[in-house]
């Protein structure tokens, strides 16, 4: 049986614990990119993505310092470094391939492009290329995606670069395995914001397919 000390501790423990949750929560309740569900398989989901705009930038760096100056440089935007320095709500997400504030969206991307890595934000849906402020920071370009069709691979917890490239041949090894075309490279998108609990965190490795 429990003493009155370790009965503290416990309750201690589990407000703490939906604290966390709720802020959690809230902090990562944020408008997203949208997109429809076009089929379920069995380790992987294709969506289709409306046209969507992003500012982004390119770097260069080791992983964690890549994504970190990337966020950094774009945040800088749309907190304020641009023209017209208006204050727009976040969304998510963010994503990494390999200011008038604008909101974030969901999710943020990730690439490698040669040694370097491009880090972009999805802009709001309100707006458009032409009612975007322009950036001061001549490294952040604004930028117009088209719809497409994109195989995505969700999973949680902590994200690392050995998980995220774990989790991307995974989904290219599904993808020849099903016989369905890959373009480009796989990217990563992450929807939290980075004191989201992490059984709480939303990451996805996508690529799109023809």
């Amino acid at each position: 049986m429990l003493d009155y000390v370790h009965m503290k501790l416990l309750i201690v423990a589990v407000i703490v614990f939906i604290l966390w949750s709720i802020w959690g929560y809230f902090g990562s309740n944020v408008e997203q990119a949208q997109y429809i569900v076009l089929k379920k398989e069995q380790d992987y989901e294709i969506r289709e993505y409306k046209a969507r705009i992003v500012a982004q930038t390119t770097v260069e760096g080791s992983y964690d310092e890549s994504l970190n100056k990337g966020f950094t440089i774009i945040a800088g935007y749309i907190f304020g470094g641009n023209t017209t320095q208006q204050k727009i709500a976040m969304t998510a997400p963010v994503t990494e391939q390999a200011s008038e504030k604008v909101a974030m969206t969901a999710p943020v991307l990730a690439s490698l492009e040669g040694n370097s890595r491009v880090i972009s934000f999805v802009m709001p849906s309100s707006y458009t290329v032409q009612t975007l402020p322009v950036p001061n920071d001549a490294r952040v370009i604004l930028k117009e995606l088209p719809s497409q069709k994109i195989a995505v691979v969700r999973f949680s917890w902590f994200r690392s670069e050995e998980r995220v490239v774990e989790m991307q041949n995974a989904l290219l090894t599904s993808l020849v395995r099903d016989g369905v075309q890959a373009v480009g490279v796989p990217t990563y998108a992450g929807y939290n914001a980075p004191w989201t609990p992490p059984w709480m965190n939303r990451n996805e490795v996508m690529v799109e397919i023809q």
